[in-house]
C-alpha cells in the first residue's frame, strides 16, 4: 500500500469538528497582530480605557470566527458567554458589565478599518509563513470573486443623490451553463456593495492574495494585477505555480497573453 506523506497543510475535517471556541483559540495563537494592537493602543492614547484594546480586538476576531452578522449580534453573544469573554481578555470579575457598549464597539471597529495597511501586513506575514512551511504552496492556484452585499439598500437620497454607503456600487454576475437535458440556462445575480477578489491555493484551500473592490469592478480587470501583486509580495509562489484556474469568462485573449508572457 502506498503511504501518503501528509500531502495537505491540514485537515479541514479536523477544523470543522473543533468547537467554535477551539477554532477561535487557534486563530489567537496564530495571528501576528502585535503591531496592529500596539497601533490601536497608541491611537487611543490617554483616553478612557474602560474597554481594553486587546480584549476588543480579540472580540472583533471572535465575531468573524463565530460568523456574527453584526456588532449587535456579537455583543449579545459576549453578554451571555462568560467563557468567550474570558478568552477575549475581558475582566471576568465584571461579568457581562465588561462587554462594550454598541457605540464603543462600532467606534473601535472604525479604528480597526483605518489600520488597513497593518491588516494587510498581517495577512502577508501569514502567507510568508505558509510559504516556508509548505514548499508546494502555490503550485495549484485559483482565482474567483465573491459578492459582498452592503447593508445599504443602494437607494439614492433625493437631496444629495448619494447612497448611505458611498463607496459601494451595483454589481452584476452572469452564470451560464447547460442542464442534463442539454438546455442552456443563464442566471443573473445583482447586488449593491462590494466584491471580494481572491487568489487561493486550490490544493490546501487557503488564500494567498485578496482585495475588496466596489461590486462594479469586473473580475476580468483584476486577475492580472492581482497576480502581479502576488509576484511582488511572494515571488516564490508565482515561481512554483503550475496551474491557475478561473471562471470561463476570464478566458480572454489579453488576460492569457499577459499571464503567459510574464509567467508562462
Amino acid at each position: 500500500m502506498a503511504t501518503i506523506l501528509r500531502p495537505y497543510l491540514f485537515s479541514w475535517t479536523d477544523v470543522e469538528r473543533s468547537s467554535d471556541l477551539d477554532r477561535f483559540a487557534m486563530l489567537l495563537a496564530a495571528i501576528p497582530d502585535e503591531a496592529l494592537v500596539c497601533a490601536l493602543e497608541a491611537h487611543r492614547g490617554h483616553g478612557r480605557d474602560r474597554y481594553p484594546v486587546r480584549a476588543m480586538w480579540n472580540a472583533v476576531l471572535a465575531g468573524i470566527v463565530l460568523q456574527h452578522p453584526s456588532v449587535a449580534s456579537l455583543l449579545r453573544e459576549l453578554g451571555r458567554n462568560a467563557e468567550l469573554r474570558q478568552i477575549c481578555g475581558f475582566d471576568p470579575g465584571q461579568g457581562s458589565a465588561a462587554v462594550p457598549s454598541p457605540w464603543a464597539m462600532s467606534r473601535f471597529v472604525a479604528s480597526v478599518v483605518a489600520q488597513r495597511r497593518r491588516i494587510e501586513a498581517m495577512f502577508a506575514e501569514l502567507v510568508g509563513r505558509l510559504t516556508t512551511l509548505r514548499p508546494d504552496l502555490g503550485e495549484e492556484l485559483a482565482f474567483d470573486g465573491k459578492a459582498v452585499p452592503s447593508f445599504s439598500t443602494g437607494r439614492r437620497r433625493g437631496s444629495s443623490g448619494a447612497t448611505s454607503d458611498p463607496e459601494a456600487a451595483w454589481g452584476t454576475k452572469t452564470s451560464r451553463g447547460t442542464d442534463t437535458g442539454g438546455k442552456a440556462w443563464e442566471k443573473v445575480t445583482r447586488w449593491f456593495g462590494y466584491q471580494l477578489h481572491l487568489v487561493v491555493d486550490a490544493r490546501h484551500e487557503v488564500p494567498v492574495a485578496y482585495e475588496v473592490r466596489p461590486a462594479s469592478v469586473s473580475e476580468v480587470t483584476r486577475l492580472v494585477p492581482m497576480v502581479e501583486a502576488l509576484a511582488r509580495a511572494h515571488p516564490e509562489i508565482t515561481r512554483r505555480c503550475r496551474t491557475l484556474a478561473a471562471d470561463r469568462g476570464l478566458d480572454a485573449g489579453e488576460v492569457n497573453r499577459a499571464l503567459w508572457q510574464e509567467y508562462g
